[in-house]
């Protein structure tokens, strides 16, 4: 279906579709529309160990951050009023952590966990209303980032270092980086506390007056409306905080980003095995924002209950994305696999299906992205079902 629907055909329907991927019918692709229950879990995982597969090249890093759905009503799960970057302020929404795949290949959102607030997590009506399980308890967002790193390397998803913003600085997320044999580089406030010299601990901020004015340098890191961006860039070598048991202590550092006209001060906080170079850190910093340009490629779409039990409406999209061109033809992509070493199968999806279902509905979106939308029974909590690849 997916091959079919990228292919440049006078009509996309259930027979052009499927004689142009070589079915002897279109009954296998009506079923699939028409009758099939999908696994939304399964398939992401699925879908997105082979996003992974083809974009890696040995140097990935795995992305966390979050964003938000405005919504009309509260009914929804997890819908609550909150700050999100995404809406601008404090909004109704339905807030979601993501987890993005990135390599120079391209880019891949693989992985997403509805964020439950706390009062929704305790509010036995609005939990009865949205169909939230009785397991699903609040977890806070470096919670819910932790189970999405650790689910990617259940499915064999590997990376270097993961990013993320000042939310996902803290340190038992870190501590579990490291205890799944990443390096890190993390955005963190300016009053983020770290020992530095011979015991000393310091602030962020208080500790930029201790790099020397040799140990800046001025490096470009990508274009944006105004023109190349150029910031003041320096690390200083700092005591690790967060070695888990029986690990060594690597290297630890704060990587301080200047800006050149105004001097604004951003932080990172930085681990690896062993000595890297500056460039290197940096590489791994300006890689975060791959996940905005997620965001802005993915036609999104929320969750919404539409009838009893745990009904709900689940959108998927995949959208390919404009990193670079794809001169590919559908057959000439990595097929599917089951997990992350199961066979080559065009039928990768298979196990996804149960023979009877509610319905679903393909549709092409502009820039040659595909929307899925589904309908049927959700074994979580209503969330943000996307996935988004670029290559």
């Amino acid at each position: 279906m997916l091959s079919g629907l990228l292919m440049e055909l006078d009509d996309h329907n259930c027979w052009t579709i499927a004689e142009a991927v070589g079915h002897r019918g279109p009954h296998r692709l009506q079923h699939l529309l028409s009758r099939a229950v999908w696994d939304d879990q399964q398939m992401l995982d699925i879908a997105a160990g082979w996003a992974a597969g083809h974009l890696d090249d040995g140097d990935g890093v795995l992305i966390v951050d979050e964003t938000a759905d405005e919504k009309s009503s509260a009914d929804a799960a997890g819908a609550a009023r909150q700050y999100s970057g995404t809406v601008g302020g404090v909004a109704l929404c339905q807030v979601a952590v993501t987890l993005t795949y990135a390599t120079g290949r391209g880019h891949a959102l693989i992985g997403r966990a509805l964020y439950l607030p706390e009062a929704c997590a305790g509010d036995e009506e609005h939990r009865e209303l949205a169909g939230i399980p009785e397991e699903v308890m609040f977890a806070t967002k470096p919670q819910l980032a932790d189970g999405l790193l650790e689910r990617a390397q259940s499915r064999g998803i590997r990376a270097a270092f993961v990013a993320g913003d000042e939310v996902y600085g803290g340190r038992e997320l870190r501590r579990g980086i490291r205890r799944r044999g990443m390096g890190y580089v993390m955005a963190v406030r300016a009053n983020h506390a770290m020992t530095v010299g011979a015991g000393r601990t310091l602030t962020a901020a208080e500790a930029v007056p201790l790099i020397p004015a040799r140990a800046w340098h001025r490096m470009r890191t990508g274009s944006g409306t105004k023109g190349t961006r150029h910031y003041d860039w320096a690390m200083l070598e700092v005591t690790s905080d967060d070695t888990p048991d029986g690990h060594g202590d690597g290297h630890s550092v704060l990587l301080a980003r200047r800006h050149r006209y105004t001097g604004k001060l951003s932080f990172y906080r930085c681990w690896t095995p062993e000595p890297v170079p500056l460039s290197r850190l940096i590489a791994i910093a300006v890689a975060r924002w791959r996940i905005e340009m997620v965001f802005t490629q993915l036609a999104k779409r929320a969750v919404r209950p539409v009838g009893g039990g745990r009904e709900h409406v689940a959108d998927l999209d995949l959208a390919v994305g404009d990193d670079h061109a794809v001169d590919e033809q559908p057959g000439q992509l990595p097929p599917l696999l089951e997990g992350s070493g199961g066979q080559a199968s065009a039928d990768g999806l298979a196990e996804c299906l149960d023979p009877v279902g509610d319905g679903a509905e393909f549709q092409l979106l502009p820039g040659g992205g595909i929307q899925l939308a589904l309908l049927g029974e959700q074994r979580a909590p209503a969330a943000v079902q996307v996935l988004a690849l670029a290559v």
